[in-house]
């Protein structure tokens, strides 16, 4: 029996374009698209996470409005319902195609990265919350590590997540994950700095008129409570605070605009990550898309 051809992965920082690119992909070489978007496995958070689901037309999408909000979501659940929509995918006679700016999540899919399903500890977490910075990067170095492990500290929480894992792994010094990695073909979208940020800009002042405020009281309304939708990114954060009265309106606007300019570059950071661990990704402008099309055809 032949081999699948290899997944078709679309990556790229917030604001690049992603998901018209895989749109117009899909539609060359019928394709469907899974989504790597932490946030877009969210019901009724449309306008926040940035789904555009007129984009798609009639090109099938997947691991798009699977969980209510409120519900507890993990990098390991991501990866059991990822394979599931490949499977599905293939067996409809599409090739799958994985778009998002998730780099965990897409990482975690393609190299099956070990003990991403290694449990939350909440106790633990209760206790490393009350450290520093510095305090957890310590108490991490002295704990030993399994030698498949490499931990992520680029982030608070990501140091929070590997000290749990180090933890774990203390206890269970024979767990492991032996599932093979993913043949796929890495594409990440290419944007000019300043352009990529001109985007974000028009784009967060779009998302607000189009009812971005209003989502969020809609969410609000539904009984997620202000501490749930902070840890839903940014403009959850942000706009929840200015409905709360912590922010004026000019206020709202000039921070979220600044951070999301953070988040883009903490993304550009993981996705260098991705590539010393190993995973290639083929950086392509966005007028040069077209071309692999026609090669990605072809295969």
């Amino acid at each position: 029996m032949d081999s699948p051809s290899p997944l078709i992965v679309i990556l790229g920082p917030t604001a690049s374009g992603k998901t018209r690119l895989a749109v117009e992909l899909a539609k060359r070489i019928g394709g469907a698209i899974i989504s790597a978007d932490s946030r877009q496995i969210y019901r009724y958070m449309d306008i926040g996470t940035g789904k555009d689901l007129d984009e798609y037309g009639t090109v099938p999408y997947h691991l798009i409005d699977i969980v209510e909000p409120g519900t507890l979501y993990n990098v390991s659940q991501y990866r059991r319902d990822a394979l599931a929509a490949i499977q599905e995918v293939r067996q409809a006679g599409k090739r799958p195609i994985l778009c998002g700016g998730t780099g965990l999540y897409i990482q975690t899919l393609l190299q099956s990265l070990p003990y991403s399903d290694v449990p939350v500890d909440e106790t633990l977490r209760g206790t490393l919350e009350h450290l520093s910075t510095a305090q957890l990067a310590e108490r991490l170095a002295r704990l030993p590590l399994p030698a498949n492990y490499t931990p992520d500290t680029s982030t608070r929480k990501r140091t929070i997540r590997a000290l749990e894992i180090a933890e774990w792994y203390k206890l269970n010094p024979q767990g492991k994950d032996d599932s093979p990695p993913i043949k796929a073909h890495v594409f990440g979208i290419s944007v000019p700095l300043e352009e990529r940020r001109r985007r974000i800009t028009v784009r967060l002042k779009q998302r607000l008129q189009q009812g971005l405020i209003e989502e969020v009281q809609s969410l609000l309304d539904r009984g997620l409570t202000p501490a749930q939708l902070f840890r839903y990114g940014l403009e959850y954060k942000y706009v929840t605070a200015y409905l709360l009265s912590e922010l004026d309106y000019p206020t709202l606007f000039a921070r979220l605009n600044t951070e999301i300019h953070r988040y883009a570059k903490r993304q550009m950071t993981y996705f260098r990550k991705m590539e010393k661990d190993g995973i290639s990704i083929q950086w392509v402008a966005a007028k040069d898309f077209p071309q692999l099309g026609q090669q990605l055809a072809s295969e």
